[in-house]
């Protein structure tokens, strides 16, 4: 498994957690919304934060995007 998509599944756990969903849900918010590419393309400035920031940053993400959760 390569860096990039550890690290993505690490960014998953941790939002699934931050907004109590499932893995379901969130793989399906992640793929919806194109999360998963943009945790792909920041990689190298969002694997240098911490989970809290990470979190916060996947919601200012998703808000732009029109998603409340």
């Amino acid at each position: 498994m390569s860096k990039e998509m550890s690290f993505a599944v690490f960014c998953m756990e941790n939002y699934k957690y931050h907004r109590n969903l499932n893995g379901k849900e969130v793989s399906e918010l992640f793929q919806r919304y194109g999360v998963f590419d943009y945790i792909r393309d920041f990689y190298d400035i969002l694997h240098t934060t911490g989970h809290n920031y990470i979190n916060n940053d996947i919601d200012i993400y998703l808000n732009s995007r029109g998603v409340v959760i």
